[in-house]
């Protein structure tokens, strides 16, 4: 079988990665960053192709992980886009915290308006 081929996949899985391209098209994407975007949410959401034969399939117990993981990331970045100000009302601790996830370097000597910077710039 050849690399990228979809023969793997169930009908429900094309049908779900051809909704989720259109969608992005319809965003403004290219077709082939749509169409990437789109087989790599289906990948994420159900393992994989799971046609008898794929080898070995994900649990449904990890794949709901994996989407609970997933919406709580969205989750957290819509609510500080929402909020300019976010990083200013948090403490110091928190603000480490978040630039120790970036690998921020220097993190533990920055000021509270240093951290603020280098979070905003890894952005």
């Amino acid at each position: 079988m050849a690399i990228g081929s979809k023969q793997k996949y169930t009908d429900a899985q094309k049908r779900k990665a051809e909704h989720i391209e259109d969608s992005y098209e319809a965003k403004g994407v290219s077709h082939e960053k749509a169409e990437q975007i789109a087989w790599a949410t289906v990948n994420k959401h159900s393992g994989g192709g799971e046609r008898s034969g794929s080898g070995t399939t994900t649990p449904e117990t990890t794949k709901e992980a994996a989407r609970k993981d997933s919406a709580e990331h969205a989750a957290e970045t819509r609510q500080a886009k929402a909020e300019p100000n976010a990083l200013e009302k948090q403490s110091i601790a928190a603000l480490r915290s978040k630039a120790r996830k970036k690998h921020i370097s220097g993190r533990s000597t920055m000021s509270k308006v240093e951290l603020i910077l280098a979070l905003r710039q890894k952005r």
